[in-house]
């Protein structure tokens, strides 16, 4: 093999495919399902791998992925769009408003995207409230900039370190993470991070870039509700937040009874996160749809329009799923956990590093959590004592960092808040910055207690 050794071999077959596979997403716009497939093949060819065993380990590695995120992911998305339509973001954002007044407004902005973020694709979030971000700035004088940062770093935060998000849920099951514990270490870490990167850092911001309101796109965005049947701010959250707590009770059902005992054999069954989250859309169809006087028919219309925006994202993850497997099934990533044993680097430092160098290079969140969860995750079983949940937390911190100019969501902040170029790099791209340094501080942190 070129006269190199067999592990050098394969860990430069790794190389190789991972500039390539970031080459077709960014030089030639390759799609990432693609890109994703066409590099996991490859790899597997040029390891040695048998070449019937090549298509089997992508298989295989499809199929286990999907087999839990694809249900997770319809089922949250059913959720997101429940909520959305029947105006229970809406009711979030407006209590907290009231709740906060106008001089502490930007703190109500993120905890209300901290909250109905929590089901919600970033994307969707977003687009959901933004229009409250235009209407209370054209209400308040608030600056446009002030507003917005913090309600980028909830969406965010939640986006990157809290389930039932996909990265976060894919990450899980690489790892093999404990879903309730991952919940409870995430919140822990998003609150303050998004604080930090959000109203902190967007009110000293704001001083220097307070941003423009886009005149047309407010006329556009900035009514209030038709509807004046809203959910309650209680009937709503109760409703978005039932799955994580379903998952947290799963958790400590665990902690306090024995294997075998009836409470824990229950909450198991509740807690686990495809009945968690399909309990809370069962209830999502009464208190967001029938409650709010929406008949069956319309219900079924807005639950089936709900599935197709995640198509794309769940061949995504399916592939990547398939990548993962091929590095494990090649053997490169036992390569690359000896390298890191004698390396001694921090196994949640390398999670942190390797994902965000992808999402550097490839501006996706989604496909830096997935090559970076199947390149760290041997290290897993070779370093005794790592925590399984926070190196799900580091790869998710690491998936945020710097969005730049090859990130669509770069570009939709930008247009959105009618900002240049550098703007939108002082002000988005280092938001996520710092949200990533800062939530890595937190989880080392956290690493020396848990």
């Amino acid at each position: 093999m070129l006269g190199m050794s067999h592990d050098a071999f394969l860990l430069a077959s790794a190389v190789i495919t991972v500039v390539g596979l970031i080459l077709l997403i960014t030089r030639f716009k390759l799609h990432p399902f693609i890109s994703l497939t066409v590099a996991a093949l490859f790899l597997g060819l040029v390891s040695g791998m048998p070449v019937e065993k090549v298509v089997k380990s992508f298989q295989g590695g499809f199929g286990s992925v999907l087999g839990f995120v694809g249900v997770i992911l319809a089922l949250g998305t059913m959720l997101g769009k429940m909520m959305a339509e029947s105006g229970g973001a809406d009711q979030i954002a407006h209590t907290l408003i009231q709740a906060f007044g106008r001089a502490r407004v930007q703190w109500a902005m993120m905890f209300a995207a901290f909250l109905v973020g929590l089901p919600l694709f970033f994307e969707i979030g977003f687009v959901l409230l933004v229009p409250l971000v235009f209407i209370v700035a054209r209400r308040t004088g608030v600056s446009l900039i002030k507003l917005g940062i913090p309600l980028l770093a909830g969406l965010s935060a939640v986006h990157g370190l809290v389930p039932p998000h996909p990265g976060p849920l894919l990450a899980i099951g690489v790892f093999g993470a404990d879903i309730g514990k991952t919940i409870l270490y995430g919140l822990i870490v998003a609150l303050p991070s998004a604080i930090i990167a959000g109203p902190l850092y967007g009110s000293f911001i704001a001083r220097y870039i307070p941003g423009k309101l886009p005149e047309e796109l407010a006329e556009q965005l900035a009514h209030e509700p038709e509807t004046s049947n809203l959910p309650s701010f209680g009937v709503t959250l109760a409703t978005v937040l039932l799955p994580v707590f379903l998952m947290l009770l799963k958790t400590f059902a665990d902690l306090i009874f024995s294997e075998g005992h009836v409470i824990r054999v229950w909450m198991d069954l509740l807690g686990d996160p495809i009945s968690a989250l399909l309990l809370a859309l069962l209830l999502s169809l009464y208190t967001f749809g029938y409650a709010r006087g929406f008949s069956a028919k319309q219900v079924y219309k807005l639950v089936e329009e709900s599935l197709a925006p995640t198509a794309a994202i769940i061949l995504i993850i399916g592939a990547g799923g398939g990548f993962k497997q091929m590095l494990v099934a090649s053997g490169v990533g036992d390569v690359i956990g000896h390298m890191a044993v004698g390396a001694q680097v921090s196994p949640i430092l390398l999670a942190w590093l390797v994902a965000a160098v992808i999402r550097i290079a490839t501006g996706s969140a989604t496909v830096a959590t997935i090559t970076g969860a199947g390149i760290v995750a041997p290290v897993v079983g070779l370093i005794p004592g790592v925590n399984r949940e926070l190196l799900v937390l580091a790869t998710g911190a690491g998936s945020v960092v710097l969005s730049h100019v090859n990130d669509a969501g770069f570009w939709l902040i930008k247009q959105y808040f009618n900002m240049s170029v550098s703007e939108t790099f002082k002000t988005w791209s280092m938001m996520e910055t710092i949200l990533s340094v800062v939530a890595l501080g937190f989880i080392l942190l956290l690493s020396l207690v848990v």
